[in-house]
């Protein structure tokens, strides 16, 4: 087992990622630019190297600094958390040839289920069901045209490299689609670097369900059940839970099942997340591999009685996977708390945290890097804390978390707060009736 980790990134997840080493008994090397010297996550590091100023082009995503950190360090592995460089194959190239492990997948992983085409392609060929479209890149707007026709509209654009809702759009008939081709393709372009596109139908009133998996270097890949994302806003997802309020038993094990084939498919390795769209008859369709640890990896640590960061160092060391799905225990539901003015259009809100008090009790996690007069820097995620919340069942979460957002007080800057205790006392959340594009209707 290694004996020294140097995790590539910032924030709560690399103090998430701190913590677990520690109680595996494995020494940390913080990086950080000039605008997180104060952050949690460099004072509980054993060691801590600047890498840049705040820019993060010039920090945390400057790939020869993190590794000029790593050798004077002496670390044997990077961790690289989620975003950043978490899935770019050539960081993961370069651990490989200065030998120091990269915990996740390989390069060529990287880029193959990357490549949201060539990773629906693979899924199809296993038969995994897909969501029709186009089945590779689509070069033409001429193209895109045909294939709309086939298909019917609506239909919607994606960027074959990146996510977030970049390089996204839908279409509803074709006299949009000429012009929505050249913003998507220009977006990608300038967010990704790679303007390709590719095309398929627009699912309405979908869910978003992810199922999380695990797999070691024996072949082994395990399910831990799945996450309902749907709640979102342009595509960022705001509360996640597990399990989801519409999947039944027998739809947990189709889409767990279809979930391992796909990831066995191309024998992979560590944490990753096979995402799904689950239209409202419960026909659930592929759309991407995430090849990384996930925001809300909480709540399925939490049903699951396991911690997914230590399987992902134990599987990047070598070893099986030690803790094997017993079941989905209860109920868990993360609210992402963002530094966001929440009724003023979700305006980002840095500034100066004058007061703060998070809640605790039973049932009750909060992974967070912020404490009383931390400045949330304009310059990064506006991500605050998540408040991960355990019940007997929903109904039993819900009550839980009401009282949770009761307790909790961050003054000084705008927070999503207003939102998700709105949400707690909606109607259509209470009951599950809503779907990817019901932001509004859960927001009064």
């Amino acid at each position: 087992m290694f004996k020294k980790i140097l995790i590539a990134n910032r924030g709560e997840i690399a103090l998430r990622i701190i913590r677990t080493c520690k109680e595996i008994g494995i020494k940390t090397v913080a990086v950080y630019s000039e605008a997180d010297k104060d952050s949690l996550h460099v004072y509980f590091a054993d060691e801590a190297v600047c890498i840049g100023p705040a820019n993060s082009k010039l920090s945390y995503l400057k790939i020869p600094s993190i590794m000029s950190a790593a050798q004077i360090t002496g670390a044997e592995a990077i961790h690289p958390g989620y975003g950043f460089l978490a899935e770019n194959a050539e960081f993961s190239e370069i651990c490989e040839e200065h030998k120091i492990k990269f915990i996740g997948p390989s390069p060529e992983m990287i880029r193959k289920m990357g490549d949201k085409a060539f990773a629906k392609e693979t899924m199809r060929k296993v038969g995994v069901p897909v969501v029709p479209g186009s089945e590779s890149i689509v070069t033409t707007i001429a193209e895109a045209k045909s294939i709309a026709l086939q298909i019917t509209y609506p239909v919607i654009l994606k960027a074959t490299a990146g996510g977030g809702g970049k390089g996204m759009r839908v279409v509803w008939n074709e006299d949009e689609l000429g012009n929505a081709f050249q913003m998507a393709s220009t977006e990608a372009g300038a967010a990704f670097g790679n303007s390709s596109l590719y095309l398929e139908k627009f699912l309405e009133s979908p869910r978003h369900v992810e199922i999380q998996l695990v797999g070691d270097q024996f072949g082994n890949v395990y399910s831990y059940g799945e996450r309902d994302c749907t709640v979102q806003r342009r595509h960022q997802k705001l509360i996640e839970e597990s399990p989801s309020p519409i999947i039944t038993p027998e739809l947990r094990q189709k889409m767990s099942e279809a979930a391992v084939l796909g990831a066995k498919s191309v024998n992979y390795e560590g944490a990753g997340t096979i995402e799904f769209l689950v239209d409202k008859h419960l026909n659930f369709y592929f759309i991407e591999m995430n090849t990384r640890i996930q925001v809300e990896h909480p709540v399925t640590e939490t049903v699951n009685n396991i911690d997914l960061i230590k399987q992902q160092i134990l599987v990047a060391g070598g070893e099986k996977i030690e803790n094997l799905p017993k079941g989905i225990n209860g109920h868990s539901i993360e609210f992402r708390i963002n530094a966001e003015d929440a009724e003023n259009g979700f305006r980002p809100s840095p500034g100066k945290i004058s007061y703060l008090h998070f809640p605790g009790g039973f049932g009750v996690r909060i992974d967070s890097h912020v404490y009383n007069d931390y400045t949330i820097s304009p310059h990064y995620d506006s991500l605050i804390a998540k408040m991960i919340i355990w019940g007997t069942d929903r109904e039993h979460a819900i009550r839980r978390a009401r009282r949770a957002f009761e307790e909790i007080r961050i003054e000084g800057i705008k927070t999503t707060i207003p939102f998700h205790k709105k949400v707690l006392q909606n109607k259509y959340f209470l009951s599950g009736d809503y779907d990817t594009n019901s932001i509004e209707k859960l927001f009064s």
